[in-house]
């Protein structure tokens, strides 16, 4: 009865140790060094800001496990996005400075660090900085099943922008 018992405790323990080994995997470390900052040059700037220098800042992009991407943007005063939609929505969450979000039809907000914005599915929306201070978000964005995570159209006026 022993010797069943003690076989019995080593084929469950050899079980449990071929499933733990086969659920394992491993962290990934994404250095710093290997991610470059990206200033919105003059010729790319029209396609997607308006009102000023953007910096982005990329943390991680998506891949096969994971839909989504994150990054940093860092607009100086008076910059802004251009109005835009992403297909799965956007989280946006301010680290430094004062900002502004706004939906279509919506009343412009101002955002400050520590401020998380949702931005739904589909919904138009432009954010970027005050009017005399720089602002950083962190943005995590997820693709649709095409790959597609933002939907660009025209551009803030100075008139939405200046809005109440």
């Amino acid at each position: 009865m022993k010797v069943f018992s003690f076989l019995s405790l080593a084929v469950v323990l050899a079980v449990t140790q071929l499933e733990a080994s086969e659920i394992k995997q491993e962290q990934t470390v994404t250095k710093l060094e290997n991610r470059k900052s990206i200033i919105v040059k003059k010729t790319d700037f029209k396609k997607y800001f308006t009102g000023g220098e953007v910096r982005i800042d990329p943390v991680y992009p998506k891949s096969d496990t994971k839909m989504h991407s994150g990054a940093y943007v860092t607009f100086e005063p008076g910059a802004r996005s251009k109005w835009h939609t992403h297909p799965r929505g956007q989280h946006i969450i301010v680290t430094s400075g004062v900002g502004y979000t706004q939906t279509w039809g919506g009343k412009k907000t101002i955002i400050k660090p520590g401020d998380v914005v949702w931005c739904p599915p589909g919904v138009k929306h432009w954010h970027g900085a005050s009017k005399d201070i720089a602002m950083t978000h962190f943005v995590i964005t997820e693709a649709d099943e095409k790959g597609k995570n933002v939907e660009w159209m025209e551009a803030v006026s100075d008139e939405q922008y200046n809005s109440n």
